[in-house]
């Protein structure tokens, strides 16, 4: 007589359960699955500074619409209340997607600073994710290979391209933005 195998139920979390996380537990809501995230090493921070103000000073200096939020920013991808990530950075130029909470809507850029615990995470899930929710540009800035994935994810644009530190990117989303990660001392 074979056993039956007992079907696994598995809860479905909703935004409402991602706001009642404690503040300092770092976490995010996927298609109503909880993933919690370790803190970010000294590495991680010192590239999402880096870019950060890298970011910041071009958009100032432009005097850009577009605003750029670090994690910990609540981005609230979907009208289904099932998905809410906290990416690296956020650049988002549509101020009707700003919220109190966050952001409604997909950003415009997102980059996220993989560690060892969530390659797969940033590499598979996310990037299927913001495509599907319109993200037009992903990076994926790896500090354990030194390279960076970019993706364009427009559909009349789509394409992947991986540079390397020293490597200067074009950022998609600005026609004048060029940025290195060479001579980071992270």
């Amino acid at each position: 007589m074979a056993l039956a195998q007992a079907k696994i139920q598995t809860k479905t979390y909703t935004e409402e359960d991602y706001y009642d996380i404690p503040e300092d537990v770092r976490a995010e809501l996927i298609r109503g699955q909880i993933y919690y995230m370790a803190s970010p090493t000294r590495e991680h921070q010192e590239i999402l500074v880096f870019l950060f103000k890298k970011i910041t000073r071009y958009i100032d200096e432009k005097r850009g619409d577009c605003k750029i939020y670090p994690a910990p920013f609540a981005v609230k991808l979907f009208d289904d209340k099932k998905t809410i990530v906290e990416p690296d950075l956020s650049v988002i130029c549509d101020p009707s997607k700003l919220t109190e909470r966050g952001c409604s809507g997909a950003p415009d850029w997102i980059i996220e600073i993989v560690s060892p615990s969530t390659s797969s995470h940033d590499y598979v899930r996310k990037l299927n994710l913001y495509l599907d929710a319109g993200v037009r540009e992903y990076w994926i800035v790896n500090p354990m290979q030194r390279s960076i994935y970019v993706y364009f994810l427009e559909e009349d644009k789509f394409k992947a391209v991986t540079y390397t530190f020293e490597d200067e990117i074009q950022v998609g989303i600005y026609d004048d933005l060029d940025i290195t990660l060479a001579g980071l001392d992270a």
